[in-house]
């Protein structure tokens, strides 16, 4: 480990923490991947060993050991760990959704207030490069009266997420998985999402939602995880006085998680707790998820 360097903890054994968490950690300059903890303690010694880490043997025993936590399990188990490791004063890189609920969200986002540690939300389109380019631009030009959203994959039909409990069960799937990324780009674009008008869950965890923003815009997402889509679509426009702008999804996952964690160890540097994708994104984004939800009776 460098001096300076942040040790940080990371729960989950998955594929998603084993592809993106753990060599991102381990690779970029200002972090150290210093210890892991699942509730397999086999996984956990195996990754552990492929980076040099220690497996913790508890959770209690992975907060002693390093200054911040990165997270890679089930938004419920999320929200019933990460309060805790607030508490206990580390910085916590969040994935999303941050919580299974609106109240869980909450919950943990007051443990993150009241100890001024820093947070991030692992929002992967949001952290690539070219999409923080897209998003000055269309900032910086302004006028825009609407836009829509399109994720269309069959990512839940087969391969290493299909398993997942708690994407298949009904409350969860494409509103919980991608819908935040896609309402949190609108959100980027046309300005703060202040009502969900209209939502529709159809066959093949096809959903519809209209969304009204705080400037007057208006726009749509259209969100599966169930179609047989190949390649995936994942795309965002918005439209108004300056024509019709599209932004495609671009860049890999390692690529957005190295960029968030320059932003998370500046911010732990500074003494800075606050930040666009932060833990109160994750509050926000959990809001929009809860009032679909209440539309649609899931």
């Amino acid at each position: 480990m460098e001096f300076g360097q942040l040790r940080v903890g990371l729960v989950g054994t998955g594929p998603w923490a084993a592809r993106v968490h753990a060599p991102g950690l381990a690779e970029h300059p200002g972090t150290v991947l210093s210890a892991v903890w699942s509730r397999r303690p086999d996984a956990a010694q195996s990754l552990a060993k492929t980076y040099d880490a220690v497996a913790a043997g508890s959770i209690d025993e992975l907060f002693d050991q390093v200054d911040a936590i990165a997270f890679a399990v089930p938004p419920a188990v999320q929200a019933e760990i990460a309060p805790r490791a607030a508490a206990a004063g580390k910085h916590l890189i969040l994935e999303k959704p941050i919580a299974a609920d609106l109240p869980g969200a909450q919950r943990l986002a007051d443990a993150v207030t009241e100890a001024g540690v820093a947070s991030l939300v692992m929002l992967t389109l949001r952290f690539a490069p070219e999409t923080r380019d897209w998003l000055d631009g269309i900032n910086q030009a302004g006028g825009w009266r609407g836009g829509g959203a399109r994720w269309l994959s069959g990512a839940l039909l087969g391969g290493q997420y299909a398993g997942s409990a708690w994407r298949q069960d009904p409350s969860g799937g494409a509103l919980a998985d991608i819908g935040p990324h896609a309402f949190d780009l609108l959100d980027a674009a046309l300005g703060r999402i202040t009502e969900v008008l209209a939502a529709h869950c159809g066959a093949e965890d096809l959903w519809h939602v209209l969304l009204a923003h705080e400037n007057g815009a208006t726009s749509t997402a259209t969100l599966t995880l169930r179609l047989p889509v190949r390649p995936t679509v994942a795309e965002v426009a918005v439209y108004g006085e300056h024509g019709y702008r599209r932004f495609s999804r671009s860049g890999t996952a390692a690529e957005s998680y190295t960029a968030l964690l320059d932003d998370f160890a500046a911010m732990v540097s500074s003494g800075i707790s606050t930040h666009p994708c932060d833990v109160r994104r994750g509050v926000h984004l959990a809001w929009i998820v809860d009032q679909v939800r209440a539309l649609t009776g899931r």
